[in-house]
């Protein structure tokens, strides 16, 4: 018997449910299911960040397919994590109160609607399963490179770099996050996690919905908790330890003059800022040789608001 988010499951049962938060009226659409045979507890969230598509398409697809009586451990998929900011179409905040929940931790139980949710996460979720996988994606400003952010928490740090090669990504880069979702849970609760970033743009192309779906079954694979069969087609990884985060020094209409996946190399002209007027306000170099992993390709750039991330080639590793 399993008992999880207020739901008692036994072995080889499956359920859909509507979680409640602690928010009155709130809910969170998920899949439960409890494995024929005992194993770990995977947590797999989409749409943390609301206008982040592809995720929560491919959860839906595969929290339908699993059949539990081939799972050995249990399974928690939530579908949609920030429901009304998806009915509401913003882009990554809760919209009742403002909040990030891959940026604002910890929550608080008689908090604003994004605390309580937090507060959820981190009393009925975090102490209670074993790995959590995030999914992500550029939303509407952002190019996105398929990557997967594994964290640095000393504690899980191996374990979740070893799941992390075990995805079809070329590109693993070590986080050093600790107040979004998964980075608080590794860092307060020692579980390991991953977070991926597949499509962009407000879109939800098949094509990243097929890659969400067989990263999940490879990732259930490598944790021991369901085969499929599944392998992986990408030849080689990259491993970037040192990652540059550019923002807006100033706020101007931004031009980038590189893209995704693009080597640049120490000096080069990532892109430059202008007013209204045309007239060049601010351009951006890159500190040292490294790979674009992605971008805003925004006109419109406030000030500290974020341009790019590229992956050092300084301590980088070929898998």
């Amino acid at each position: 018997m399993w008992n999880i988010c207020g739901e008692t499951l036994n072995p080889g049962e499956k359920k859909q449910v509507m979680l409640e938060p602690g928010v009155k009226g709130y809910q969170i659409p998920a899949t439960l299911i409890c494995g024929k045979r005992p194993g770990k507890t995977l947590l797999v969230t989409a749409g943390i960040h609301a206008g982040e598509y592809p995720g929560v398409a491919a959860v839906i697809r595969l929290a339908a397919e699993m059949d539990p009586s081939r799972v050995e451990g249990n399974l928690v998929f939530m579908h949609c994590v920030n429901t009304s900011g998806f009915w509401a179409r913003t882009v990554a905040v809760v919209p009742e109160d403002g909040y990030n929940l891959n940026r604002d931790y910890p929550g608080r139980e008689e908090g604003t609607t994004g605390e309580k949710i937090a507060y959820y996460f981190m009393t009925e979720l975090f102490p209670h399963v074993d790995f959590i996988f995030d999914f992500h994606s550029g939303a509407n400003t952002e190019i996105m490179t398929p990557l997967v952010f594994y964290t640095n928490a000393e504690k899980v740090r191996e374990a979740s770099y070893e799941a992390a090669k075990a995805l079809d990504l070329a590109y693993l880069v070590e986080s050093e996050a600790t107040k979004g979702q998964y980075s608080y849970a590794a860092h307060h609760y020692d579980v390991p996690g991953l977070l991926v970033e597949i499509g962009h743009s407000h879109s939800c192309h098949p094509e990243w919905v097929e890659l969400y779906y067989r990263n999940m079954k490879l990732l259930l694979q490598h944790l021991g908790i369901c085969q499929f069969g599944e392998r992986k087609t990408v030849e080689n990884q990259t491993v970037h330890k040192k990652v540059v985060y550019l923002d807006a020094a100033e706020q101007g209409l931004w031009y980038p003059a590189v893209t995704a996946r693009q080597k640049v190399k120490k000096g080069q002209l990532l892109g430059h800022a202008e007013d209204f007027f045309g007239n060049k306000t601010k351009s951006y170099y890159a500190e040292e040789d490294g790979t674009v992993l992605y971008y805003t390709d925004a006109l419109s750039v406030p000030q500290d608001s974020f341009l790019m991330a590229y992956g050092l080639e300084e301590g980088a590793e070929v898998l």
